[in-house]
């Protein structure tokens, strides 16, 4: 890997890092496209697992006091449960046509989303078990389909009023155990190539800047802003969504 490269890649993991730390989500949604662009498929996503679950051990120690531990049991054990199920779908199903599904049904809810939160409407579903089951198998489906495990719980959160500084904290967690859940399958099931395992690491130093810039910057921002930026995010992810299921349909 030349030096202009492993530059490239240090850049975006610094902005993703940030951007994660600041609203607890973001990271795959901007380094993915990124980081395809300088490295094969297979290596660009495990470096994109790895630097995640790095990114969530960096930042969650400065916001574990607001992760709802209760909730984040319950997203994580059901997303777990479900990723299988989103395996036997993802490998029958259309994948243009699921992206598309996908991308169609994140962009609405940002849109849905910025509407209720900048005219100021309550919310719209209650934080309870069942529906933390709900968001976590949405989740484990999202994550075998399309790669994002991110905008189901961050709509459910949204939706249901959570505090901001709990949206981040919960996403960062839930983030932390499901990556790290699956880099462990990954590294005993298909294995990971020392030298992703030394690019990685190189990248950390950007990594932990960007956290650490992120989590000032995220307590510093006032409830609306920090909406605000989260509807801008679910916009990118389902937008990028649509966009990579017609790249997929041309081919």
């Amino acid at each position: 890997m030349g030096f202009t490269v492993w530059a490239a890649l240090a850049a975006t993991s610094f902005v993703a890092a940030l951007l994660q730390a600041t609203n607890g989500f973001g990271f795959a949604v901007l380094a993915v496209p990124f980081f395809l662009v300088f490295a094969p498929p297979g290596e660009a996503i495990t470096l994109i697992i790895v630097i995640s679950v790095a990114t969530s051990l960096f930042v969650l120690p400065g916001l574990y006091r607001s992760v709802d531990s209760a909730m984040l049991g319950r997203l994580t054990i059901a997303s777990l449960v479900a990723l299988p199920l989103g395996l036997v779908l993802s490998s029958h199903a259309d994948r243009a046509t699921v992206g598309a599904v996908a991308g169609v049904t994140v962009t609405g809810f940002a849109a849905i989303l910025a509407w209720h939160r900048f005219r100021g409407l309550p919310a719209q579903i209650a934080l309870r078990p069942r529906h933390d089951l709900a968001a976590g198998v949405a989740a484990g489906i999202a994550t075998a389909m399309v790669g994002m495990a991110g905008p189901p719980v961050l709509i459910y959160l949204m939706l249901a009023g959570a505090p901001m500084r709990t949206v981040r904290a919960t996403l960062i967690g839930f983030f932390a155990l499901v990556y790290t859940a699956t880099l462990a399958a990954n590294a005993v099931f298909v294995g990971v190539p020392s030298a992703i395992w030394l690019t990685a690491a190189s990248l950390l130093p950007a990594v932990w800047v960007g956290g650490v810039i992120g989590l000032r910057v995220g307590d510093r921002l006032g409830k609306k802003t920090a909406a605000g930026l989260a509807v801008a995010v679910l916009a990118v992810a389902g937008l990028y969504t649509l966009a990579a299921a017609a790249a997929n349909a041309l081919n």
